[in-house]
């Protein structure tokens, strides 16, 4: 059984127990969140897609984390003109305990 479910803008193909990073949600770790905005559920083979899905998906926080570093540089050439940021995106930890 999985289900596909909208988080932070964003569509996962998502299984019981599994572990995915999601972008920053608010909460502690530990806390249960539930995610409502299911947008297709795959139960044995009977799909269930659109208005039609009354499911919801719970999860569980584990962690915050930051990605890696994203460097976006900037040059024009014979100007001297020379720009180099970055920036670390952050991410949440779940893990999907239940799709019902």
């Amino acid at each position: 059984m999985f289900a596909v479910v909208k988080i932070a803008g964003q569509q996962f193909k998502v299984q019981k127990d599994q572990e995915i990073f999601v972008q920053q949600l608010q909460g502690n770790i530990g806390d249960k969140v539930q995610f409502s905005e299911v947008l297709l559920i795959d139960n044995g083979g009977a799909l269930t897609v659109g208005t039609d899905v009354k499911s919801v998906v719970k999860a569980e926080i584990l962690s915050h984390v930051q990605g890696d570093k994203v460097i976006a540089f900037k040059m024009k050439r014979r100007k001297g003109f020379r720009k180099k940021v970055g920036h670390r995106t952050h991410f949440t930890k779940i893990r999907i305990s239940e799709i019902a």
